[in-house]
């Protein structure tokens, strides 16, 4: 992910016939509303057209130049109507621009009392026809919650971070580049995937023999600089009491070689064979220096689960917070709705409380306790969480997927790994949708409600098919 401010594209609608001083205002409003919110925009200047809008064909001619000289900058458009707008020439910018990127449309509220010639707005109705016109040229757009709202409002201002989510999601999705570390292991049929499927959406994957990676990270001298600093870095990211420091000098080289291989290949995400060759040849789990990954915002998948790697860059790319990957692992005694979701763990240590460094319980007793340190463990604090699953769809050469928001509730288990107890509305519905269309029993999580951006960005600008459990329920 990128650290730099979103920068959008705005277009500022306008027809003649309305009072320029009610253009000069909203530009003015929506451009301090960004400002404050900390986007960047990139708009036609009052020197360049009248009041800096766009009204007549000349305008959406210098407005689409304006936009493809700057088209890598650019994350999303804004059109924003102060008054009805002049339907045409605002598509014909978009259109001439081609961008291929989100758009959001935004139109101001009249005042009930001011309503004669020299204040009312009208973009009400000039919003429907804008609409209707990108409809009939084929550009898809999303529109704020409200259909008109003020500049100055909060809820502009969450319709803002939201449109800057679904851009993030929109475009880093359709350039994704995810890592496969190793091979598929022999007993996860359940994550097999479709390179080509990807490929086709934008989406590459850079693959690296196991054993390429820990020669590289058996060649690092222990007393390097990078190493060390590593080492510092895992000591100080959860308590590590009662690890052995060789097992943590090892994570500290895995890491190393990890982050090295990651910025060669410039990749966003990963996923990787996590056992038992690790373990057996290595002599440590790697899910502390996975937890790392996904802390820093470069999703890291267990399992060899590409497919789980993509479904958590998404989650990441909407909120801009670490994501995890789980298990829908077990039931909570006979309430329907909620469920036990569990990983041995490489969960990020935000989802956690208390998290801390341990060894892999489960297959301790096949390679022994002392090859399997280098767990992140913990419960799951309570708080609302988004559930998504994207696949390929072999059979049908597309991607897939679905998406649930559901509360993390404050039970305890006496269980290890990272956990935590999920209530989700009609939980058995979930589960039959789940297991009816073949998905993996891993599910990718994030702290908090990010269902209506990723619904948006998917079908809307990706055209996945994408089932939402919260429209069902």
């Amino acid at each position: 992910m990128t650290d730099r401010a979103n920068t959008f594209g705005v277009i500022v609608g306008n027809r003649s016939f309305f009072p320029d001083r009610l253009v000069e205002e909203g530009r003015d409003q929506v451009l301090r509303a960004m400002e404050k919110a900390g986007y960047e925009a990139l708009i036609l200047s009052p020197e360049a057209t009248p009041c800096g809008a766009v009204g007549t064909r000349e305008d959406a001619e210098q407005c689409a130049r304006l936009f493809a000289e700057s088209r890598d900058e650019i994350d999303g458009v804004i059109v924003t109507l102060p008054n009805f707008g002049d339907e045409q020439s605002a598509a014909d910018a978009l259109r001439l621009a081609d961008l291929a990127v989100p758009v959001l449309i935004h139109a101001f509220p009249d005042d009930p009392s001011l309503l004669d010639v020299e204040h009312r707005r009208d973009a009400f109705c000039g919003k429907l026809s804008l609409c209707n016109n990108l409809v009939q040229y084929g550009i898809p757009f999303s529109t704020t919650s409200l259909h008109v709202e003020s500049p100055r409002s909060e809820r502009f201002r969450n319709d803002l971070d939201a449109f800057a989510g679904v851009c993030r999601l929109v475009n880093g999705l359709r350039t994704a580049r995810l890592g496969l570390v190793g091979a598929r292991p022999s007993a996860f049929n359940t994550v097999r995937f479709s390179e080509k499927i990807l490929e086709r959406a934008g989406i590459s994957v850079e693959t690296v023999d196991l054993s390429e990676v820990i020669a590289r990270a058996e060649g690092y001298d222990r007393d390097a600089t990078t190493v060390r600093a590593e080492l510092d870095r895992i000591r100080g990211y959860v308590p590590t009491d009662g690890i052995p420091q060789a097992a943590l000098g090892k994570m500290a080289r895995l890491s190393c070689a990890l982050s090295e291989w990651i910025d060669e290949n410039a990749l966003d995400a990963v996923a990787i064979q996590c056992w038992t060759a690790l373990e057996r040849i290595y002599g440590i789990v790697p899910c502390a220096v996975m937890s790392l990954l996904s802390e820093r915002l470069i999703p890291g998948a267990c399992e060899a689960d590409v497919m789980g790697a993509l479904s958590m860059y998404a989650l990441t790319l909407a909120t801009g917070s670490p994501a995890a990957l789980l298990d829908w692992n077990n039931n909570w005694g006979d309430d329907e709705n909620r469920a036990i979701t569990f990983h041995c763990s490489n969960l990020p240590k935000s989802f956690l409380e208390d998290a801390r460094m341990s060894h892999q319980a489960i297959i301790a007793n096949e390679v022994g306790v002392e090859n399997t340190y280098g767990t992140c463990v913990g419960r799951i604090p309570p708080g609302p969480a988004t559930f998504l699953r994207l696949s390929s769809d072999d059979v049908h050469g597309r991607i897939v997927g679905y998406l649930v928001e559901g509360e993390y509730t404050d039970d305890t288990a006496d269980t290890f790994g990272g956990y935590g107890v999920v209530e989700i509305r009609n939980l058995q519905g979930l589960m039959q949708h789940i297991v009816r269309h073949g998905f993996e029993h891993h599910v990718a999580a994030v702290r908090g409600r990010a269902g209506a951006v990723v619904r948006e960005a998917v079908r809307m600008y990706l055209g996945w098919e994408l089932y939402d459990h919260d429209e069902t329920s």
